[in-house]
This record gives structure tokens, sequence and C-alpha cells, in this order.
């Protein structure tokens, strides 16, 4: 493994660099990305509960806004819930922005890991062809082992390009879908709660 790295020429580095970048950034995001930690089951009902009993007070209102993304929602909402719904709409999507762009740390980083590593494998097979035509230029197309380092080149930054480039891909097309699903779930979470507080009945919310 080592030889072929050093074979590939110095365009390996960053490409190595990119793999070892990729790899972090994917086991980081599936750690962090967990739908349990950031809309905790039942959480709202547990919520809506110590409403209805006149238990909710500023101690668990702060507590709420620290246990998780859908606490800080939920309790960016009923912070601003006696000012009416649409004051409460705003507050809970100005906090959701925010959450949503924590889901979406170094999504950006990981999408660009996958854009640039094919086109430094790119380069390297030019280098590589470059130093081929070099060699022809002096030595002529007899002597074939003058030739094989710079097509040797040129075959392994591609194919490591290109190695590190697809995972990258599939696993940031995976992690946008999964943060998307998650999205979703907070919305149908904090307007079960908007409803619940501002509807006629306010009988409770559904869990």
């Amino acid at each position: 493994m080592l030889e072929l790295l050093m074979a590939g020429g110095w365009l390996m580095l960053p490409i190595g660099l990119c793999s070892i970048l990729m790899l972090a950034i994917c086991i980081e995001r599936s750690y962090t990305l967990n739908p349990k930690k950031i809309a905790p089951p039942h959480l709202l009902a547990a919520v809506w509960k110590q409403l209805k009993k006149g238990e909710f007070d500023e101690g668990k209102l702060r507590t709420l806004r620290q246990s998780s993304p859908l606490g800080l929602i939920l309790a960016a909402g009923l912070a601003n819930a006696s000012h009416g719904r649409e004051v409460m709409k705003e507050s809970i999507q100005e906090a959701a922005g925010h959450v949503v762009h924590d889901l979406e740390r170094y999504l950006n980083t990981l999408g660009t890991v996958a854009a640039v590593t094919p086109l430094l494998g790119l380069l390297g097979t030019v280098f590589g062809m470059i130093a081929v035509f070099a060699e022809i230029m002096v030595q002529g197309t007899g002597n074939a082992s003058a030739l094989a380092g710079g097509i040797s080149q040129a075959l392994i930054t591609t194919a490591a390009g290109l190695t590190i480039a697809i995972p990258a891909l599939v696993m940031h097309r995976y992690f946008v879908g999964k943060i998307d699903a998650i999205v979703v779930e907070l919305e149908q979470e904090t307007i079960k709660l908007v409803d619940a507080l501002h509807s006629e009945e306010g009988e409770g919310v559904p869990t």
C-alpha cells in the first residue's frame, strides 16, 4: 500500500488527507444525527402533561432548552406562547433554523471532498501523461520501463480519487436525506404544540 501511495506522486498526499477528513466527518455525523437524541420520543407529551398540571416553570423551561434540539425548539415556542400564535411560530422557526444549521454542519465539507477528489485524481492523470510523453520525447517508445512510472502515476491517482469520491458522495446524500427526515419530525412535533396551545379546545397533544 505504501508503495502504491509513493508511486502515485505528491498528489496522493491531498487525496489521502481528503480520505481522513471524509472518514472523520462520517463518524462524527453518524454519531450526532441520532433521531432519538435530536427528537426524544414522548418529550412533547411529557411537556404538555407538565403544562396541564401547572408544573412548568422557568427552571423546567431552561432544562427543556438544554435537553435536546427538539427541546430547544419547544422551549423557544413556549417562552413566547403568551404573545400569540404568530409570534410563537416565528420564535419556533428562528430556533429551528439554528438547529437545522447545526444538523448540516460539515456536510458542505463532505460534498467538497466528493467533488474535489476526482479532480485531484484527474490532475494526477494529466501529470502522469505529461511524464510519459516527456520520456517518449527523450527515449522514444522502445523503452517500456521508462514509461511505466508515468502511466502508473496516472492510474493510481485516478483510482485513489474515485475511491474517496464515491463513498463521500454516497454518505453526503445519505446524511442529507436523514436530516430531511429529522426536520420533518421536528416540524410535526412543534405544530402539535402550537395547535394544542392555541386551539379553541386545547384539550391535549396527540402522542
